[in-house]
C-alpha cells in the first residue's frame, strides 16, 4: 500500500490540478502516470450541463471508436432461427431464448453486450430488473435491438461504446488501452468527443462542456480543455 501511495504522490507531482491540458498533452501525461501493473483502461469524463429531467436532454447512443477499445466484448443475443444462426456466423459468444433468460435469472452474468431482434423483446424484458442497472438492456438506441444481429455483433467485437449521461448529466466512456500509441488514443478521443459535442441538446443554456476529464484505471484525473480540439 505504501508503495501505491508513493506512486500515487509522484503521479500528482507531474500533474498541475489547476490546468486544462490539450488532448495531446493529457494522453501523454495519463500514459506517463499509469502506474498500474496491468493494461489499464484509458477512459474521458465529461461533466454536461444539461438538465437529463427534461426528455429532450437527454444523452444516449453507441458509436464505433476508428481504433476499437482493446477489449474483447463478450456478446450475448437473444434470437431465434435464422437470425440465431447469423448471430453465431458473426462470432457471439451466446446466441439462445429462453434457456439464457432462465441462466442469468440464476446469477450468471459472464458478458458484456446484450443483442436482441425486435421480436425477442418480450422475452427480455423479463429480465429488466437484472439487466437495467447494469445497463445491458438491449436499446434501438444504441444499435442492440436490431435485425440486423450480424452488423451488431461485429461492431461490438470492433471497438463499439455505448454512451449515456447520468442524471448529474456525467457522460463516461472508454477510449482505449494504456498500450495503445498515443496518437490513437487521441484519435478515439477526438472521435468521442465529436460526438458529445453534435449531442448537445438545442434546449441546454449556458456553457454545454463544464469539465472534461482523461483517467486510466487507478490513476489520476486530468483536466482537458475542450478549446484544444
Amino acid at each position: 500500500m505504501a508503495k501505491k501511495s508513493k506512486q500515487l504522490r509522484a503521479a500528482l507531482e507531474k500533474i498541475d490540478s489547476t490546468k486544462a491540458y490539450s488532448v495531446e498533452e493529457a494522453v501523454a501525461l495519463a500514459k506517463e502516470t499509469n502506474f498500474a501493473k496491468f493494461d489499464a483502461t484509458v477512459e474521458v469524463a465529461y461533466n454536461l450541463n444539461i438538465d437529463v429531467k427534461k426528455a429532450d436532454q437527454q444523452i444516449r447512443g453507441a458509436m464505433v471508436l476508428p481504433n476499437g477499445t482493446g477489449k474483447t466484448q463478450r456478446v450475448l443475443v437473444f434470437a431465434r432461427g435464422a437470425k440465431a444462426e447469423e448471430a453465431k456466423a458473426a462470432g457471439a459468444d451466446f446466441v439462445g431464448e429462453e434457456d439464457l433468460v432462465e441462466k442469468i435469472n440464476g446469477g450468471w452474468l459472464d458478458f458484456d453486450v446484450v443483442v436482441a431482434t425486435p421480436d425477442m423483446m418480450a422475452l427480455v424484458g423479463r429480465l429488466g430488473r437484472v439487466l437495467g442497472p447494469r445497463n445491458l438492456m438491449p436499446n434501438p438506441k444504441t444499435g442492440t435491438v436490431t435485425m440486423d444481429v450480424a452488423k451488431a455483433v461485429e461492431e461490438s467485437k470492433g471497438g463499439k461504446i455505448t454512451y449515456r449521461a447520468d442524471r448529474a448529466g456525467n457522460v463516461q466512456a472508454i477510449i482505449g488501452k494504456v498500450s495503445f500509441d498515443a496518437d490513437k488514443l487521441v484519435e478515439n478521443f477526438k472521435a468521442f468527443h465529436d460526438v458529445v459535442v453534435k449531442a448537445k441538446p438545442a434546449t441546454a443554456k449556458g456553457t454545454y462542456m463544464t469539465n472534461v476529464t482523461i483517467t486510466t484505471t487507478q490513476g489520476v484525473g486530468i483536466k482537458v480543455d475542450p478549446s484544444s480540439f
